[in-house]
């Protein structure tokens, strides 16, 4: 058995280079779905379906847990495929498997609280907003889920989402520093101007944010905390599998990097993301 991890692209990387490091016995297949990235921008039904490709791929070979490290994936699939379509396909393969996602660990670090935590709704006036800012694609943006899942929670922090419609796709593609320190400050100057002030603190809720997160803390305000999805999300993976020893992550500690676009080896990008070069098969 193995851990799966899909992503749209690779920006996934930055949450499963933290996984490996994390458990370094465990197996480990990673997919890519490069063919069809980004998913930001593409219909909810599509990204449903091409997250469930991905799944059943990687549960094909031998994975007992997938972990979706894209937060478009996780926002708008997650739920649907955990209730209207895994039941099923647990029955057909005859085994347990999951899918697991990377926005409840993120909501968590968020509020400090586990996700089966909600608040009291009570009329008192809360007297200072802790302001959050979500930097995340069109598509998680317009699912509202950070401004839902943390109101059930938190009362006293107040979630407002920036769409950064291209910054994925821009990063996928290997944009100049230039352009990209560009399109980052446009998003948090105009997240601040609805806002009226700088957030308190802030989420990358789209995981190729993570290799310029200097520049997101260069166009913060100086010392704005960001809360980083790769490390929350191998906190919450850690808790799961001791709950769950049913779920085999595997003691070999091989390492597959599979991808729907060209196999070989892969670009700087993705060096970046890994912290070496990689070379993926073709799913």
């Amino acid at each position: 058995m193995a851990i799966g991890v899909f992503d749209s692209g690779v920006g996934g990387l930055s949450v499963h280079r933290t996984f490996v490091e994390r458990f370094p016995t465990a197996d480990f297949i990673y997919l890519a779905d490069q063919i069809n990235t980004p998913y930001g921008g593409r219909p909810g039904e599509e990204i449903v379906d091409l997250t469930r490709a991905g799944c059943e791929r990687l549960f094909a070979e031998g994975c007992s847990l997938v972990v979706l490290a894209c937060n478009t994936a996780s926002g708008i699939a997650l739920r649907r495929l955990q209730q209207t379509w895994l039941p099923n396909y647990r029955r057909q393969i005859g085994r347990p498997v999951n899918v697991l996602g990377i926005i409840v660990p993120t909501i968590e670090a968020a509020t400090g609280l586990p996700w089966e935590h909600e608040a009291e709704r009570r009329g008192d006036k809360v007297e200072k907003l802790d302001i959050l800012a979500v930097f995340s694609t069109p598509a998680t943006a317009a699912s509202r889920v950070y401004e839902i899942e943390i109101d059930k929670r938190r009362q006293d922090v107040a979630v407002f989402s920036q769409p950064c419609e291209e910054l994925a796709g821009l990063i996928e593609a290997g944009a100049r520093r230039a352009d990209l320190e560009k399109a980052v400050a446009a998003h948090v100057k105009t997240i601040a101007n609805r806002i009226g002030r700088a957030p308190d603190r802030a989420i990358l809720g789209c995981t190729h944010y993570e290799i310029i997160a200097d520049l997101f803390c260069d166009a913060l305000a100086p010392g704005t905390p960001l809360i980083h999805q790769p490390l929350a999300t191998a906190d919450a993976l850690e808790r799961y599998v001791q709950r769950h020893p049913e779920f085999d992550p595997g003691t070999g500690g091989k390492r597959r990097f599979l991808t729907t676009g060209k196999s070989g080896a892969q670009s700087r990008l993705v060096e970046a993301f890994w912290g070496r070069s990689l070379s993926f098969e073709r799913a």
